[in-house]
């Protein structure tokens, strides 16, 4: 731990292997007892590495309940041509430890060694988001998924880390695959909790919509004391590579008086702060002594400015799924090229509709 009289910064220094720490294979064995059944696929290949990476949305071949294809009308020869050209790919032995896995838990939701593709749920079934039943629906999540990215470039998961020593004495590093038992969530007991050497300084709501029960009387004093208590039983002391600075997310059980770990992340810029400011946690940390309670945040009121009750989550992720079928197996200026001409075609077509109206 640090010594008291080191200065406190805003962000404390992490190293490359204190990112690594915040892996899922690294944390999960120690709290696996505390949190969702899930299992561990690592290695993966660099052929997945190169599929996550490719152009276009697709799956790979005979990982099963491909979703059918949509077609417009004229793009059917171009979208056959881009099929012939397209790398194909397929993980059968990748496939059979997934299938595994869904037998094991009825159903997965996937994620890499950091990200989860939560901006890509819209892919799936709306009453049961991320619910994974094949292989298929594990790529497809996977290929739609902007979060996700960051997981396969090494040089993003170690971005704005310290050094070292010699970049070539950085920790290897190895995507891995984790499935997840699926359960449907209820995201308004999801909180995110912020640690600075070892004080449990803050505590916030994690999705940004109102919901009535945070203000019954009593509530957010009873969560708070549930989340301290848990935190100091099952999670303080247990840091020490990072010197006891990270953050944890939690998942509230339907009475609110214990949870289950969801994810643990490092204290720094990349993790989403939610209903704090980063300088606000800073004076947070500056005051807290070893007797004082963390500072406990929701969203109290339909007015509230961080409410998006009405905004769909990661709604910029969203395209139609005719751009969809265009894209698969197209670079971006080709996609580009063809999503501008469809559009030109749907409009001279209104055009012509509107012209035969006038005429009638």
């Amino acid at each position: 731990m640090p010594s008291a009289i080191t200065p406190l910064e805003k962000f404390p220094p992490i190293t490359p292997s204190g990112i690594l720490a915040f892996q899922f294979s690294s944390w999960y064995p120690r709290f696996s007892n505390l949190s969702i059944k899930s299992t561990i696929i690592r290695p993966l290949s660099q052929e997945f590495r190169e599929y996550l990476d490719s152009e276009g949305v697709f799956i790979p071949e005979g990982s099963e309940d491909v979703p059918p294809e949509i077609t417009l009308p004229d793009i059917e020869e171009h979208h056959e041509e881009a099929e012939e050209q397209r790398r194909k790919f397929a993980f059968p032995e990748l496939d059979g430890k997934i299938r595994r896995a869904i037998s094991k838990y009825g159903a997965v939701f996937p994620k890499l060694n950091f990200s989860s593709p939560r901006d890509a749920a819209w892919m799936l079934p709306a009453s049961s988001p991320l619910r994974c039943t094949s292989p298929a629906d594990v790529y497809l999540l996977l290929k739609s998924s902007d979060f996700v990215l960051h997981d396969i470039d090494p040089e993003l998961v170690f971005q704005g880390v310290e050094t070292e020593g010699a970049l070539s004495a950085r920790p290897p590093y190895e995507l891995e695959l984790v499935l997840r038992k699926w359960y449907s969530v209820d995201h308004s007991r999801e909180l995110r909790c912020f640690v600075r050497r070892e004080q449990l300084i803050a505590i916030s709501q994690r999705d940004p919509n109102y919901y009535d029960f945070w203000n019954e009387a009593g509530t957010k004093d009873k969560v708070l004391d549930a989340v301290t208590e848990f935190w100091e039983k099952n999670i303080k002391g247990k840091w020490a590579e990072t010197n006891g600075n990270y953050t944890f997310d939690f998942l509230l059980t339907r009475d609110l008086s214990r949870g289950h770990i969801l994810d643990f992340g490092p204290y720094a810029p990349r993790t989403d702060p939610l209903l704090f400011t980063y300088d606000e946690l800073f004076d947070l940390a500056k005051q807290a002594t070893s007797d004082s309670k963390a500072e406990f945040r929701v969203i109290d009121s339909r007015s509230h400015p961080a409410a998006t009750r009405n905004a769909p989550a990661h709604q910029h992720n969203m395209v139609p799924m005719e751009a969809l079928a265009m894209s698969s197996g197209r670079n971006l200026q080709e996609f580009a090229g063809m999503w501008q001409e469809e559009i030109r075609r749907s409009a001279r077509d209104e055009s012509d509709d509107e012209s035969d109206d006038e005429d009638t």
